[in-house]
């Protein structure tokens, strides 16, 4: 099963033989020499074909590996095959539409991939500086919040940081809808630590989307051992740049969740005996992170995309790991529980959302200013809110209450209708153009709004939508006249 985890090179006569298994680490003694450092081995190769890698050397013989696959049944005494290589995964035209393991097994269902698919190392360099392209291609994602206040690049890296429940995995699905759908390129999608039932529900919605033909899923579920759940990232990247550098395509990868790659890591490192660095975390953490990010770039065709979805423990963004995380971010969109209870969509915290792609040599002077001003009025109103709940707003001066209420619009103004949430809210998504965006935008701070019911505004896509909803409610709908005619 596990017989082509390497290049197509001839087999090698080197073996090692277990001396302890403890959970998914096990200690190996090899009297020919030591493997290298993330070289791949083969447990029980006629047996239970347990695939390894390398990790530390404990003296001039001895040497410790982490299992990528459940050890049950595996004991002392039994042969390790060293492969000469790390790990491999298959890259190419035969992996799009399917659905992976971290050794590049098929999980779907699906027939096995062909023999003669071509294989990459998971542990690649990252492209040199000089080989990256200078010039900045922004992407429209469709989705306001995001497009007015974060904007994406191609080759770029974005975050979205939140606590449980507050819609990271909406928000990374309802991207996958809105670039996949109009993008010309590849998405791999990299489920770390994931549920079967969100694997099951992914396939499903590619599937559904018509835009499965172009994408790879890869998954490392919760229930495998830390070290599957380590290296799903790199596997999936490593697909990525095959086709960034081999094919010349652009390539969209998304990751959810990339804290569990992170809580992977620092299990590894504790099962390995490491000395926990602070909060408990491996003391490799920012090299781990480093290893994987900095490989997100663009190349001299094609570019590697990434959207990342970043668990918060506990709503800190002074953890360790989240503050190593943000480090790399071209943009950091940090999703708010507090917007959230107030059912505000995507609640997309407009104050902590940075992008330094948000440049006026960039975007242009009229999206800069536009952002920068919705910011303000957004940040003043923050400011005014204790004010408000303790005196109301009637008691602020009129110019207070003016902005006070085009901030409340603004914010109205910038949820939208998601496509794949259409099941759940009852309404048809929306995509809106960034020139929308800046419009509707600049027509609230500049007051033509100001007379306009609050709801006018909420959920819809441009604001022409909101237009209509509100000459619908000054004309009176017959659900309107028929609430009226029972009031009287």
């Amino acid at each position: 099963m596990n017989d082509r985890l390497l290049e197509d090179t001839e087999p090698p006569a080197r073996w090692a033989q277990v001396t302890a298994v403890r959970g998914p680490v096990l200690e190996l003694r090899c009297d020919e020499g030591l493997p290298g450092i993330h070289e791949a081995l083969i447990v029980d190769p006629d047996g239970a074909a347990v695939v390894c890698e390398v990790q530390s050397h404990l003296d001039a013989r001895r040497f410790r590996a982490i299992a990528l696959q459940p050890t049950q049944g595996l004991s002392r005494l039994m042969r390790a095959q060293l492969t000469g290589a790390p790990l491999t995964v298959p890259v190419g035209p035969a992996i799009l539409g399917r659905l992976l393991d971290v050794l590049g097994q098929p999980g779907d269902g699906g027939l096995a991939l062909p023999a003669d698919t071509p294989r990459r190392a998971i542990h690649q360099p990252a492209p040199p500086l000089a080989g990256q392209r200078p010039d900045v291609q922004l992407f429209a994602t469709g989705i306001k919040v995001l497009d007015l206040l974060a904007p994406l690049a191609q080759g770029g890296k974005a975050a979205m940081f939140g606590g449980a429940g507050v819609g990271k995995t909406v928000l990374v699905t309802e991207l996958i809808h809105a670039m996949v759908a109009g993008y010309d390129g590849v998405s791999v999608f990299a489920g770390v630590g994931e549920r079967s039932r969100e694997g099951h529900e992914m396939l499903h919605d590619m599937r559904n989307y018509g835009v499965l033909d172009r994408t790879v899923l890869v998954y490392g579920q919760m229930n495998e051992p830390p070290g599957a759940r380590w290296r799903v990232p790199l596997a999936a990247l490593t697909m990525a740049e095959h086709v960034r550098d081999e094919e010349g395509r652009n390539v969209l990868l998304l990751m959810d969740n990339v804290f569990r790659f992170v809580q992977a890591g620092a299990e590894v490192s504790g099962l390995l005996g490491r000395m926990p660095s602070r909060v408990g975390y491996q003391p490799t953490l920012a090299t781990e992170i480093a290893a994987l990010q900095e490989r997100i770039a663009s190349g001299p065709r094609a570019s590697v995309t990434a959207i990342e979805a970043v668990y918060v423990p506990a709503d800190d963004f002074t953890d360790p790991a989240v503050a190593a995380l943000s480090a790399h971010m071209d943009s950091t969109v940090v999703l708010s529980r507090e917007l959230a209870a107030q059912g505000i969509y995507p609640a997309i915290d407009p104050l902590r959302t940075t992008s330094v792609l948000l440049d006026p040599a960039i975007v242009g002077t009229a999206h800069a200013q536009t952002a920068a001003a919705v910011r303000e009025l957004i940040e003043h109103y923050d400011e005014m809110r204790d004010v408000i709940a303790l005196l109301g707003v009637e008691e602020l001066g009129q110019e207070e209450q003016r902005l006070v209420g085009r901030a409340r619009r603004l914010q109205r103004f910038l949820t939208q209708p998601f496509f794949v949430a259409a099941a759940f809210t009852g309404m048809a998504g929306r995509s809106v153009t960034v020139a929308e965006t800046i419009a509707g935008c600049q027509a609230i701070l500049a007051g033509d709004c100001d007379d306009w019911d609050e709801r006018s505004l909420y959920m819809i896509g441009t604001l022409d939508e909101a237009r209509a909803h509100e000459d619908e409610r000054r004309r009176g709908t017959p659900a309107a006249a028929a609430d009226a005619k029972e009031a009287a």
